[in-house]
């Protein structure tokens, strides 16, 4: 039976992983397997005792601090949302398309995928400038910088990639 203490870190994993928005199975897929799902679920229910150790990997692979992870008097602190990365469409379809056509492409796709086609503005996830750095061959910082000086991003965008 678990104690009052792995129920109460459970819940602070839980509720870490669910402000993400990840599902047990998305932790899986986005940790390419490094956390199974039903370890991290045994964890937080409370079923599995997890070191610290692995609770220190836990909440880098979750991009927070260790202390958010654990349980205590105080409430813990609210997580700020993660800058939303916004692609100007408008602007990309001005840019030549040796430059931003892997980018124009990946647009695309994902505007199929969600049968969104404002033809403005796209929203997309950090995982999103993930892939695209790795078709541009480049780090998620180096692309976000070329994207603001393409004038497809934002310069706000730059708080997204420090959250990395």
């Amino acid at each position: 039976m678990p104690s009052d203490y792995a129920k109460s870190l459970g819940a602070r994993l839980r509720a870490i992983r669910t402000q993400q928005g990840l599902s047990l199975h998305g932790v899986e897929e986005k940790s390419r397997g490094r956390w199974k799902a039903v370890v991290v679920g045994s964890y937080e229910r409370g079923d599995r005792a997890v070191t610290v150790q692995k609770l220190a990997e836990l909440a880098d692979f979750y991009g927070v601090p260790v202390s958010e992870l654990l349980p205590g008097g105080a409430a813990p602190s609210p997580l700020l949302p993660t800058p939303k990365l916004v692609i100007d469409l408008e602007r990309l379809s001005q840019l030549p398309k040796d430059k931003a056509g892997p980018l124009a492409r990946y647009a695309q796709t994902i505007q199929s995928q969600r049968g969104d086609y404002n033809g403005k503005v796209l929203s997309i996830r950090q995982e999103d400038l993930r892939s695209l750095a790795v078709i541009y061959d480049r780090s998620p910082a180096e692309l976000t910088e070329e994207f603001i000086a393409w004038g497809v991003l934002d310069a706000e965008a730059r708080r997204a990639v420090e959250s990395f």
